[in-house]
């Protein structure tokens, strides 16, 4: 038998059962799932640490500092926004980019040493 399943079926239903009543649900999960998804691109996490730490950029600044094509950042920056991390406003003819609370938090909650997990 694999090493990572119980020999004996022995479930504690009522402390199972209560744990599974308390786990999110449908579009909440789904959301989540969609908000870490966006940032599993390692672009797209360059993308929001910049504008993690640097508050409002441009499409122009954000291509020039993580390393790639004003295109395919701004296509990285789509799915940001889709995902509910960023948000734009359009400053004369340049648009520019912010990440809103959500991804801020989801940024601090990754990035902090704590969470590193060490390598096995």
């Amino acid at each position: 038998m694999s090493d990572d399943r119980c020999e004996l079926l022995c479930l504690d239903l009522d402390r199972a059962e209560a744990l599974r009543v308390a786990l999110p649900q449908g579009d909440l999960v789904a959301r989540r799932a969609e908000r870490l998804r966006a940032l599993g691109d390692p672009t797209r996490l360059r993308i929001a640490h910049a504008l993690h730490v640097g508050d409002e950029l441009c499409v122009c600044d954000l291509a020039w500092i993580v390393g790639s094509s004003q295109g395919l950042v701004s296509h990285h920056l789509r799915q940001l926004r889709s995902a509910g991390l960023v948000a734009s406003r359009r400053d004369g003819k340049l648009v520019m980019y912010r990440l809103n609370a959500a991804g801020h938090r989801l940024l601090t909650t990754i990035t902090e040493p704590a969470t590193e997990v060490d390598p096995v």
